[in-house]
């Protein structure tokens, strides 16, 4: 795994959870709540939470709302990467990133390849920044929020994980100089 720096210290995160479907409620949203005991669990902050249908204008509303939010700092978005008609996650919030972090879906099919086998060519997972905002998209169903969260995005969001994360960006509105380059 990833190398951790002890003389830095931890920064909890204001992260948003987004769970895309059409049937899911918040009594029946288990891949939200383990996203949520995912971040709770590493230190991070709960910022806010909704279930929205998987339709491209409301997705775009609810994402587009937290990037202008100072407070959030990270969006973590479970289901709508299939390839059904009504996955339309990577159409919907694609548009809205700045940059794309394409190491992500590359990684999380790799490991999901270790648990899944081929099944995992049908996941579209994807993730981006937007406005200073770490945007990370994975399939809806609760093993693949734990595969993306427990595999990937704790050590990203975590500022002690070296060499890179993203934290110092999501920290601040400045370019920062880290072991990984210049973002600004």
């Amino acid at each position: 795994m990833g190398h951790a720096k002890k003389d830095v210290p931890f920064q909890p995160l204001q992260i948003a959870v987004l769970t895309v479907s059409d049937t899911r409620t918040p009594e029946n949203d288990t891949s939200g709540d383990a996203l949520v005991a995912g971040l709770t669990e590493a230190g991070h902050h709960l910022a806010d939470r909704t279930i929205s249908k998987d339709d491209v204008y409301q997705l775009r509303a609810v994402v587009s709302q937290w990037i202008a939010d100072d407070k959030v700092q990270a969006i973590l978005v479970t289901g709508g990467t299939g390839f059904t008609l009504r996955d339309n996650t990577p159409e919907a919030l694609t548009p809205l990133f700045d940059k794309a972090i394409e190491g992500y879906g590359e990684l999380f099919r790799h490991i999901s390849y270790q648990e899944i086998g081929t099944s995992t060519v049908q996941s579209r997972a994807f993730g981006g920044v937007a406005n200073r905002t770490a945007i990370f998209c994975m399939p809806g169903s609760t093993g693949a929020c734990k595969t993306a969260w427990n595999g990937i995005i704790r050590e990203q969001l975590d500022a002690r994980h070296r060499p890179c994360n993203f934290v110092e960006m999501v920290m601040t509105t400045k370019p920062v100089e880290t072991a990984c380059g210049t973002r600004g």
